[in-house]
């Protein structure tokens, strides 16, 4: 399947972080094995898909839009959810509890995140390194 095939495909909206990650795979899946990430970066990239559509879902008050482009060597993702407020970190008071994980990933992992205010919610853009050297 070549990034046309795949673009020219309806794209239903995903619905979890696993139909996400499996979008974001086909589509880096589209390169020539030469151009391909290695696997660790696949790894990362697959890493903030699941963070991204995860708390959209989790405390966005639900997915609205999900889109992810692939230009050179460059994956920009971009997940909408109904939620203003944007992400941040909760202070962690046992180093037991779950979760406060996910956001600091996103931005570590990820060479530029913007979140963008919406008329119901916003949008979170991720872009990272796709190419054979990253």
């Amino acid at each position: 399947m070549t990034a046309a095939d795949l673009a020219a495909e309806p794209q239903a909206r995903p619905v979890t972080a696993a139909m996400a990650r499996s979008h974001v795979r086909a589509l880096l899946g589209t390169r020539a094995q030469a151009e391909a990430p290695s696997s660790t970066t696949v790894d990362d990239i697959l890493l903030v898909v699941t963070e991204l559509v995860t708390n959209a879902v989790r405390h966005g008050g639900g997915l609205v839009a999900f889109d992810a482009t692939l230009d050179g060597e460059t994956l920009t993702v971009s997940v909408t959810d109904a939620s203003p407020t944007a992400p941040h970190t909760v202070p962690r008071t046992r180093s037991t509890a779950p979760g406060g994980f996910g956001w600091p990933l996103v931005r570590q992992l990820s060479r530029e995140v913007t979140v963008t205010p919406t008329a119901h919610g916003k949008t979170i853009r991720a872009v990272m390194a796709a190419g054979p050297g990253a």
